[in-house]
């Protein structure tokens, strides 16, 4: 099969990039800077400039947007998020109209955030979106993704938790501080985390590309959530270090403003669309997950 990716270069997508190649797929990464990510991909994928140099794609995945936890949020970075995701998405549907033979699949990428903070309430993906600014960008990525199935693209919509990887996400930035015994919760440590392993991720877009009978949403996340104050006990234990330091609430919103929301509301989600279908998680509890991580 050959797939498009956007986002092929980011966090994610080098995993999967590596992925679709051993099992033999023909890989183009679409890329701005194409000079920079020919160093980031793998030997074996074309780099594209445009999308009008593709040619021949069966299958699409699209992982664009600027990472919205890498800073302070303010209302040009607030634009950025936005731009990154809907104009890019827009551009793929729009290339998808003009082709004579379409792609027969499109995995959109999009976040658990689209739930909004919703405290203990278990979240399928029935679930209704919230309204909080994560939200509704969440919601509006999704709509214009939606706008492939018309053009008679199978679509997934893959609602991302927090990745798991030890070299890159959430948890490159936890092991420091944890490693010296200074890690711990965030405020209270009572929100929930919804985490998935990274190369559960990858092998679930895999999945959604080759499961004929895939469409609609898909939350990305293992099937055991935690609460960020269970999270830090068992990093903690994973490492033989003490978590019992937390950051509080205060010092979190006075360094990061409205993005310190997303860290101290969370949410409950559960991947019952996929479970459902028959995937199965290599590692579903956060437990088996470290361990492979850490101990691998």
């Amino acid at each position: 099969m050959h797939v498009l990716l956007t986002g092929g270069t980011g966090f994610i997508g080098r995993a999967l990039c590596l992925h679709l190649l051993h099992h033999g797929h023909a890989l183009s990464v679409l890329s701005r800077d194409p000079a920079r990510a020919r160093t980031q991909v793998p030997a074996g994928v074309r780099v594209l400039a445009s999308l009008d140099e593709a040619r021949d794609v069966e299958a699409v995945v699209n992982l664009a947007g600027e990472p919205l936890m890498a800073g302070r949020w303010n209302a040009v970075r607030k634009d950025g998020f936005r731009r990154s995701r809907l104009d890019t998405t827009q551009a793929l549907i729009a290339w998808m109209a003009r082709q004579s033979v379409r792609p027969r699949v499109l995995v959109s990428g999009s976040a658990i955030g689209y739930y909004g903070p919703r405290d203990d309430e278990a979240l399928d993906e029935s679930a209704a979106p919230g309204d909080d600014f994560a939200a509704r960008l969440c919601r509006d990525w999704e709509t214009e993704a939606m706008q492939a199935e018309g053009l008679d693209v199978r679509t997934c919509r893959l609602r991302t938790g927090i990745v798991l990887a030890a070299d890159g996400g959430a948890l490159a930035k936890m092991l420091p501080p944890f490693r010296l015994g200074a890690g711990g919760p965030m405020g209270d440590g009572r929100q929930w985390m919804s985490w998935i392993h990274r190369d559960d991720l990858v092998r679930m877009i895999a999945w959604l590309l080759d499961h004929d009978h895939a469409g609609g949403a898909y939350n990305g996340t293992a099937p055991v959530p935690v609460t960020n104050r269970d999270f830090a006990r068992t990093l903690g234990k994973a490492l033989h270090r003490p978590a019992v330091l937390p950051t509080p609430a205060f010092a979190l919103k006075a360094g990061l403003g409205e993005m310190a929301q997303v860290l101290l509301t969370g949410q409950r989600v559960l991947p019952a669309h996929a479970l459902a279908e028959g995937f199965t998680f290599g590692c579903p509890t956060l437990e088996s997950a470290l361990q492979d991580l850490l101990h691998r």
